[in-house]
C-alpha cells in the first residue's frame, strides 16, 4: 500500500483520473474532498458513495466513519450490518450507538470488538440480546472504552462488571439501568479497578443495598453523576458514605428511595457544594429542616424534583429563593402544603427574573391565581404545570399570558360536579349511626 495522506493511501487517490469529468473533482484536491465528507452523516455518505467510483472511495473511507448513530435504523440493523461496519471502519471508529437495535447479539459484537479496538463510546441501550459474553469481548479487545450504555440489557450480571473492571480501566461512564441481576459484588469489582468513574446510572437495580454504595463512596472520588432511582433498599447510611467520598458530585437522583431522611440532605450540604441537580421525588420523609441545610450550602442548584415530598412547606421555597440564584427547574407536584406565599418568595428571588424556566405545581390544592401573579415577572419562564390545581382559573392563566405570551401552561379544568340527585342517593351514614 502506498504512503498515506490524511488517512487515505496514495493508491486510492490514483483512482481519480482525468476521465472523471465532474468539475468538483477537477477543482478540489482530493484531501479537501475527504475533509468535506468527514462532516456528513451516515445516510449522506452512503448516497455520495453511489455518485461515482472516485466518490465511493472517499465516502467509504474509514476516517469518515468515526462517529456512527444507527438509532434511526434500529428496526433494520442486524448482526451482519454491525460486522460489516466494523470491518469498514476498523480502528477509525470512536463512537457507535446501536440504541434500540434489537437484532444485534453477542456474536456481532465480538466481531465488532475485534475490529474496532479504539472505540471510546458505545451505546447498546435496549439491545436485549446482549449477555455477559459481549462485555467479555469488550474487556478483551477494547481497552480504550470510556462510555458504555447497557441500559435495559437485562441479561447482564456481575460477571459483566468484573470483566469490564479487568479490561476497561479507563471507563468513565457506565449505564446499567434496569439490569436488575447486578448486586454489590459486581459494583465492588467495577469501582475498585475503574477509579476514573464520573457517571454511574443504576436506575432500577433493585438488588443494590447500602454495601454497594459504600464501595462507590470509597473508590469513586471523581464521581459527578449518580442515578439510584427506585433502588428501594438503600438508606441514609449508604448515601452518606457517597457524599463523604465524592465531593465533586453534581447530579444525584434518588427518586423512589423512600427510606431516606433529612440526614442525606445534611450530608449533601456539608460535603457536595457543587451539586446542581437533585431528584428526590416520592421521598416522603424529607422536610423543610433538611432542605434548609441543603439550600444554605449548595448555591449552584439548577434543577430540583421534589414531587410528593409531602412534608415540605413554604419554608423550603423561602430558603431556595434566598440561597439558590441559579435555579431553573423546580417540581413541586403533590406538595400539598405549598401556598401562594411560598410562590411569592420564589417569584421575588434572584432566580426568578432570568433563570427560572419550569415550575410544576400539579395537585397543589392551596395554589390560587395569586401565585400566577407572583410569577409574571419570571421572564425566562417557559412552562408551568397546573393539573388539578382547583383554585386556578382560566382568567388567572389569561392574565399570566399577557406578561408571558410564549409560556406553555398545562392545566385541566374538570367539569363542575353535578348536585346530588334527590332520589336514589347513597346514605351518608350506616343504619347504626342513623339510629344513634
Amino acid at each position: 500500500m502506498g504512503k498515506e495522506v490524511n488517512g487515505v493511501s496514495r493508491s486510492r487517490f490514483e483512482m481519480f483520473t482525468n476521465s472523471d469529468e465532474a468539475v468538483i473533482n477537477k477543482k478540489l484536491p482530493k484531501e479537501l474532498l475527504l475533509r468535506i465528507f468527514s462532516f456528513l452523516d451516515v445516510v449522506t455518505l452512503c448516497r455520495c458513495a453511489q455518485v461515482s467510483r472516485s466518490w465511493n472511495v472517499l465516502a467509504l473511507d474509514g476516517s469518515n466513519w468515526q462517529r456512527i448513530d444507527l438509532f434511526d435504523f434500529q428496526r433494520d440493523i442486524e448482526g451482519r450490518v454491525v460486522e460489516n461496519i466494523s470491518k469498514r471502519c476498523g480502528g477509525f471508529l470512536r463512537k457507535l450507538s446501536l440504541r434500540g437495535c434489537l437484532g444485534v447479539g453477542d456474536s456481532a459484537l465480538r466481531t465488532f470488538s475485534q475490529n474496532c479496538r479504539n472505540i471510546e463510546l458505545l451505546s447498546l441501550n435496549g439491545c436485549t440480546k446482549i449477555t455477559d459474553s459481549t462485555c467479555n469481548s469488550l474487556s478483551k479487545f477494547c481497552p480504550k472504552l470510556k462510555h458504555l450504555d447497557l441500559a435495559s440489557c437485562t441479561s447482564i450480571t456481575n460477571l459483566s462488571l468484573k470483566a469490564l473492571s479487568e479490561g476497561c480501566p479507563l471507563l468513565e461512564q457506565l449505564n446499567i439501568s434496569w439490569c436488575d441481576q447486578v448486586t454489590k459484588d459486581g459494583i465492588q469489582a467495577l469501582v475498585r479497578c475503574c477509579p476514573g468513574l464520573k457517571g454511574l446510572f443504576l436506575k432500577g437495580c433493585t438488588q443494590l443495598e447500602d454495601e454497594a454504595l459504600k464501595h462507590i463512596g470509597a473508590h469513586c472520588p471523581e464521581l459527578v453523576t449518580l442515578n439510584l432511582q427506585t433502588c428501594s433498599q438503600i438508606t441514609d447510611e449508604g448515601l452518606i458514605t457517597i457524599c463523604r467520598g465524592s465531593h465533586r458530585l453534581q447530579s444525584l437522583c434518588v427518586s423512589g428511595c423512600a427510606n431516606i431522611t433529612d440526614a442525606i440532605l445534611h450530608a449533601l450540604g456539608q460535603n457536595c457544594p457543587r451539586l446542581r441537580i437533585l431528584e428526590v421525588a416520592r421521598c416522603s420523609q424529607l422536610t423543610d429542616v433538611g432542605f434548609t441545610t441543603l439550600a444554605r450550602n449548595c448555591h449552584e442548584l439548577e434543577k430540583m424534583d421534589l414531587e410528593e415530598c409531602v412534608q415540605i412547606t413554604d419554608g423550603t421555597l423561602i430558603q431556595l429563593s434566598i440561597h439558590c440564584p441559579r435555579l431553573q427547574v423546580l417540581s413541586l407536584s403533590h406538595c400539598e402544603l405549598i401556598t401562594d406565599d411560598g410562590i411569592r418568595h420564589l417569584g421575588g428571588g434572584p432566580c426568578a427574573h432570568d433563570r427560572l424556566e419550569v415550575i410544576e405545581l400539579d395537585n397543589c390544592p392551596l395554589i390560587t391565581d395569586a401565585s400566577l401573579e407572583h410569577l409574571k415577572s419570571c421572564h425566562s419562564l417557559d412552562r408551568i404545570e397546573l393539573y388539578d390545581c382547583q383554585q386556578i382559573t382560566r382568567a388567572g392563566i389569561k392574565r399570566l399570558r399577557t406578561h408571558l405570551p410564549n409560556i406553555k401552561v398545562h392545566a385541566y379544568f374538570a367539569p363542575v360536579t353535578p348536585p346530588p340527585s334527590v332520589g336514589g342517593s347513597r346514605q351518608r351514614f350506616c343504619r347504626c349511626c342513623v339510629l344513634l
